[in-house]
């Protein structure tokens, strides 16, 4: 029977969260649902509800414990501790092969919050549908469905606070670096963009071993964060040209950078930035090109590489767990990134990472 819950609502075109109640599905054969504790807020919540144009439940950061499963999932029991992460299929050719931040269905999956069971997974009490399953959660709500793919367990040990924002930004971040791009001990990397996911990065690339590390944002504020995490130089955004800056502080150009910005200038200063069959992450291009893009010309722009970064390319049952060990040994303290709201602040908390006021605003619920 439908399990009555409270949950954030956008109704779309942006409109701030207003929670009400719902009621969320049963769960499907393969599926578990959680009591959400904590909840990370992501730009891909915002910017999704920006666009948006039917009232949805946002959240894909989520963390708790599973309080009922479906018939066919037998790794988790009620009872277990658990952070959610994105959705996959788990079955195409590119799932099977060790990679399925990239599945085939991951848009569907993820940002559309299709559900492989064909019923809603979130209504309301009028019987009118609300859209969930976003990254196959929508955790901004007292409970969600998830599948068995998509959590893993977490110790004892780890408070859920701590735990959510793991289910994306710290293992984008932290992944690109890891996973990504071929960046080694001693080699120069730059990371653009000091919000969680390249604040992450610089914390992986430390303990890589990498330098320089060179961090670039706009905030002087996040630039002091960035040198408190790893960062041995830091640059003003703002600076121009960018890449000569970066070239020569990396003693001829960066072996890989992070664009975490995302902007036209940026992706064209680091493609400027790098050294000969470096390589370039980037999490999202710019919606239009006003003119086309400079390329550097010569050796560098034919052997330069170029990522497009999703989820770290994590494989989430094996990487989640590397980096909560990294964790609690001291070497990826995350959790200074975060500041809590409760779960009826949610619009205070939205607002916090609009305005960049806060780096990593987390959700709590409940005592």
């Amino acid at each position: 029977m439908p399990r009555s819950i409270q949950a954030a609502v956008c109704e779309g075109n942006g409109a701030a969260p207003q929670i009400e109640t719902l009621y969320l599905d049963d769960p499907a054969p393969d599926e578990l649902v959680i009591e959400v504790a904590a909840a990370g807020i992501c730009h891909t919540d915002l910017g999704i509800a920006e666009w948006s144009q039917e009232p949805r439940v946002f959240g894909h950061e989520g963390a708790g414990t599973v309080v009922e499963i479906g018939a066919e999932v037998s790794g988790f029991s009620v009872g277990d501790r658990v952070v959610a992460t994105f959705g996959y299929c788990g079955e195409c050719a590119v799932c099977n092969s060790g990679r399925p931040a990239y599945c085939v269905d991951g848009i569907a999956l993820n940002i559309e919050g299709q559900r492989a069971f064909d019923r809603p997974a979130l209504t309301r009490p009028d019987a009118s549908i609300i859209g969930g399953a976003f990254f196959q959660q929508s955790c901004f709500a007292t409970h969600a469905l998830v599948t068995e793919r998509n959590v893993v367990k977490i110790p004892d040990s780890l408070d859920f606070i701590d735990a959510a924002p793991l289910g994306c930004g710290i293992q984008t971040g932290a992944g690109a670096v890891f996973n990504q791009l071929d960046i080694r001990a001693g080699q120069p990397i730059a990371i653009i963009g000091c919000g969680t996911v390249g604040l992450s990065a610089i914390m992986a690339a430390k303990i890589i071993g990498c330098d320089p590390i060179i961090s670039v944002d706009l905030d002087k504020g996040r630039l002091e964060l960035a040198r408190d995490f790893g960062a041995t130089d830091v640059l003003d955004g703002a600076i121009d040209p960018l890449s000569d800056a970066i070239r020569e502080m990396a003693g001829g150009g960066a072996a890989a950078i992070l664009d975490a910005a995302g902007t036209q200038r940026t992706f064209e200063q680091s493609l400027h930035a790098l050294r000969p069959g470096g390589t370039l992450g980037t999490l999202t291009l710019p919606g239009a090109f006003e003119e086309p893009v400079q390329h550097p010309g010569g050796i560098p722009f034919l052997t330069t590489k170029i990522v497009g970064v999703i989820e770290g390319d994590s494989v989430p049952h094996e990487f989640l767990p590397l980096l909560i060990d990294h964790f609690e040994n001291g070497y990826l303290p995350f959790d200074r990134l975060i500041r809590t709201f409760t779960f009826e602040r949610i619009a205070d908390a939205f607002e916090a990472m609009r305005t960049k006021a806060v780096v990593k605003p987390v959700l709590t619920f409940g005592a």
